[in-house]
């Protein structure tokens, strides 16, 4: 189990409220880096509860063309692992509260340097991990070193993780488990309410830690459903899609970062007022 921790309490604020949470992925250093910190900046004031920060790189093979279009405007920005770092400690310095979750894949942190990518990362503010090719039987070689500097590893679950693996993955997963809620790669079609209804109650019958889930969702009413089943709904192929059509437009660097902050508050409006429904003590396990 996670201890005391930003993510902790935040999940803990939910229950309190009795509500879903709204997590919402960005890509650092999509379409510039100042644009780019401008964006995190204003997430928490129109409604991210928590924030999922993707760390560009050149093969997002987990991710459909909307992410992998903003990877490589990052990219192609400058954007790099450190400059990834060095925004979120720039995001602290304003906000100490807000859950930053690094979502990403293994090689850039592999080419960093394990034991220093996570040193880094913890004196930076992160928060936790979500390394989408790395699974749990792989991870102790950044699992360690995540712990010591107080970074939950967050696993994902999909449709079609077996029942015997779900305990696997859990008792390595911390702060959080995702669950992926399509098969295919993020932002090609929506998430189906029934199927994700079952494989979250799924996953309660396994652990205790709270369930976000994403891919598949984009819409406010789409969010709320989500956030109705599960401990929150993540939101990110809508908002890096934001960024590309607001670029498109000719908005400019304010209309970037107005068109993602105001689709976030529409997003937020959805998912409040969303409990869980019918999970004895949300959050706790179930028969």
């Amino acid at each position: 189990m996670s201890g005391d921790n930003r993510i902790t309490r935040r999940f803990a604020k939910f229950r309190r409220e009795g509500r879903g949470g709204l997590v919402t992925f960005v890509t650092a250093g999509d379409p510039d880096p100042g644009t780019s910190q401008r964006v995190l900046a204003g997430l928490p004031a129109a409604g991210a509860d928590l924030i999922e920060l993707g760390m560009p790189f050149s093969d997002p093979m987990a991710d459909g063309p909307a992410i992998q279009a903003s990877s490589l405007r990052a990219l192609k920005a400058g954007q790099t692992v450190r400059r990834t770092l060095e925004m979120v400690n720039a995001f602290r310095q304003d906000d100490d509260r807000t859950p930053v979750v690094l979502m990403g894949y293994y090689n850039p942190i592999y080419a960093y340097g394990v034991e220093a990518f996570a040193a880094d990362a913890g004196a930076a503010g992160v928060d936790g991990l979500i390394v989408v090719d790395l699974p749990p039987e792989e991870a102790d070689e950044l699992q360690r070193p995540a712990a010591a500097n107080g970074l939950d590893l967050v696993y994902l679950t999909a449709p079609t993780t077996p029942d015997a693996r779900l305990p696997l993955i859990v008792a390595r997963a911390r702060g959080f488990v995702y669950h992926v809620a399509i098969t295919g790669v993020t932002g090609t079609r929506s998430a189906d309410v029934d199927d994700v209804a079952g494989h979250v109650a799924r996953i309660r019958r396994v652990t205790d830690l709270p369930i976000a889930v994403g891919f598949g969702i984009r819409t406010p009413e789409q969010a709320a459903s989500i956030a109705g089943l599960a401990d929150a709904a993540v939101v990110g192929s809508a908002l890096v899609g934001a960024v590309a059509q607001r670029l498109d437009g000719g908005g400019g660097a304010d209309g970037v970062v107005d068109g993602v902050l105001g689709l976030v508050r529409e997003l937020a409006a959805g998912v409040r007022g969303t409990a869980p429904a019918g999970v004895a003590g949300w959050g706790g396990m179930t028969a």
